[in-house]
């Protein structure tokens, strides 16, 4: 699940959408391409991945889609780095390097 957060989080534009959401707090519906400098089949595309990694929330309304944070997920995917960083640091001193 880390690598899927990995992957979701690995686009300059997800980073952007995520902070977008998150200075707004609410659902977006359809400001997100009014913010960026990006095409509307582009910035669907990164809230797809978004939406897949689990990172947003999403409905669509009409013609129209609204977005937000999913805070939890956001959360887990904070958990999974911690827990990985930390058994990183435990094995450190374990191992030489070149």
């Amino acid at each position: 699940q880390l690598a899927d957060f990995a992957h979701a989080l690995a686009h300059p534009a997800r980073v952007a959408i995520l902070r977008t959401l998150a200075e707004k707090n609410r659902c977006i519906c359809g400001e997100i391409v009014e913010v960026l400098p990006l095409s509307q089949s582009t910035v669907s595309q990164h809230l797809k991945e978004l939406k897949e990694a689990g990172l947003i929330k999403g409905e669509v309304e009409g013609p129209r889609s609204c977005y937000c944070i999913n805070w939890e997920e956001l959360q887990r995917c904070i958990s999974l780095l911690n827990d990985l960083a930390g058994e990183l640091s435990t094995l450190n001193g374990r191992q030489e390097c070149c």
